[in-house]
């Protein structure tokens, strides 16, 4: 059979995938099942580049990691735009059909969490949202107990002979990143000698940026829909992502900002 527009890339099961579950076919439900499946591929995008960037800085090839990761900055804007379509949905809207998403919750997105284990924020409680054995428990005990980007790049200075400190680049991987003052003046040499390993600081900076802008304008978006009602699933909702704001992943990189200088 010929490789079609539609075969390639599985069209009819693609538009298949919509199913609503209200009773009377709320006309909204569609837009909100699209936009969170949209996200989802999105969030399998971006796992996908960041495995491809961590490959290149392997291999010492910070010009491919640039430019993989000005891709991903790129998609996540993207993501934030989506809030604009979902919040088109008024909150009578969305109560519409809210009860028929019974238990499900976004808390359940393995993916982003999946996305937050890559970038240092690892949980081992997360995996007890999900069955033993399931794809989900699989792939996100498997992030668990890889390296972070940020180890990846620590080991990629380390390689091209930076003084990263040992106790950075033999660290537990599962614990949390903490900020280190041997690391900051690294990076401050970085910014002022290298100017291609800060270009991929700086990138890296955006795209902690932009999923903290991404967290924001997501709490204000659940805010101005449910108020303070209690999350789908049983999640505690707005106050649960309030609590997320404003937590850098990359807090060297914001750190050593009050000690730039203009030689």
């Amino acid at each position: 059979m010929e490789l079609t527009y539609s075969s390639y890339l599985k069209i009819d099961e693609l538009i298949s995938l919509q199913k609503l579950h209200s009773e009377r076919e709320e006309h909204d439900e569609m837009l909100f099942i699209i936009i969170h499946q949209a996200y989802e591929l999105w969030f399998k995008q971006i796992i996908h580049e960041l495995d491809y960037l961590n490959k290149k800085l392997g291999e010492g090839d910070i010009n491919t990691a640039i430019k993989t990761l000005k891709r991903v900055n790129t998609i996540l804007k993207v993501i934030v735009h989506q809030i604009d379509i979902l919040e088109t949905m008024t909150p009578l809207e969305f109560l519409s059909f809210r009860d028929y998403l019974q238990s499900a919750s976004g808390f359940q997105s393995y993916q982003f969490r999946e996305l937050e284990f890559m970038f240092g924020k690892k949980n081992i409680k997360a995996l007890d949202r999900f069955e033993k054995g399931s794809i989900a428990f699989k792939k996100l005990g498997k992030r668990y107990n890889e390296k972070t980007v940020w180890d990846v790049f620590m080991d990629y200075l380390f390689k091209n002979n930076f003084n990263i400190p040992e106790e950075i680049t033999d660290r537990d991987i599962t614990s949390e990143i903490l900020p280190n003052r041997k690391v900051q003046e690294v990076l401050l040499d970085i910014y002022k000698n290298f100017p291609i390993i800060a270009q991929f600081c700086e990138i890296l900076v955006d795209f902690d940026e932009g999923l903290q802008e991404w967290r924001y304008r997501h709490v204000k978006m659940v805010e101005r829909t449910i108020g303070a009602r209690t999350g789908t699933g049983g999640s505690e909702g707005v106050q649960y992502l309030k609590s997320t704001l404003f937590k850098p992943i990359f807090e060297d990189l914001w750190l050593i900002r009050s000690e730039f200088k203009n030689d």
